[in-house]
């Protein structure tokens, strides 16, 4: 059997179902790779009595190598939010299908729940795009162009932010990319580490949150398109 488990948002977030597929398990994957996770991974392998959490880097996962060994065993993968959200997972359902592996995938919540808590409506969000941190030959802004096409049908866009990308790199990114397309952007949300004690949510124009102290990883952008007044109302308060 090959679990696929969602972890939620902090170190007590797992389901029941959760914790009784890792206990039955022979071995224990946890990905490391795609997300900075906001709390120390011994603090949750700590309630797994003679549990070893095998850390799986980039390489393990897309050589589809922790699939072996499930052809035999009880293997689980532990994601942090959701199991689901990285296309990387999906392909791995798929190969175990393949492999007439029989698989279990168990959910759990993740940002795109938790951005709810933000007074955004779930339902007028668009696509979801991610903002990688440049390197000196690098530097996309494709995610600007998912902003504009979700902004043409008055969606909101979340943006997340990579692993090694931190709060003021993904500021100055996203000023240059306005600069760079003479885009004038009003307020936007940051959250972060959400589901966590450490929780933070802010609202306000760039030139504010870059004044913004102590802000830690993982944390998204959301940048508003078109607010409905309850909307509007509920995002006041973090302003």
């Amino acid at each position: 059997m090959f679990y696929l488990i969602g972890l939620g948002l902090n170190e007590n977030g797992y389901s029941k179902e959760a914790f009784d597929s890792i206990m039955e398990s022979d071995f224990v994957y946890i990905d490391v790779y795609t997300v900075d996770f906001p709390y120390p991974i011994k603090k949750l392998e700590s309630q797994f009595k003679k549990k070893k959490f095998i850390p799986a880097k980039r390489e393990i996962v897309e050589n589809f190598e922790i699939l072996e060994e499930a052809e035999e065993k009880n293997v689980a993968l532990l994601v942090y939010g959701s199991p689901l959200t990285a296309t990387t997972h999906i392909s791995l359902i798929e190969e175990a299908k393949r492999r007439n592996i029989k698989t279990k995938i168990i959910h759990g919540a993740s940002i795109l729940d938790a951005i709810a808590e933000t007074g955004l409506h779930l339902y007028k969000f668009g696509k979801t795009t991610s903002m990688p941190k440049w390197q000196k030959n690098y530097a996309p802004e494709s995610f600007m162009d998912v902003a504009r096409e979700n902004n043409s049908i008055k969606a909101h866009t979340l943006i997340l932010c990579d692993i090694g990308l931190n709060f003021g790199e993904a500021l100055e990114q996203l000023e240059t990319v306005l600069l760079n397309r003479g885009i004038v952007l009003g307020k936007i949300v940051v959250c972060q580490l959400m589901g966590t004690k450490n929780q933070k949510i802010l609202y306000g124009e760039i030139g504010k949150l870059k004044k913004a102290r102590g802000i830690e990883n993982p944390f998204c952008l959301i940048i508003p398109s078109e607010l409905h007044f309850t909307e509007k109302e509920f995002l006041e308060n973090f302003d």
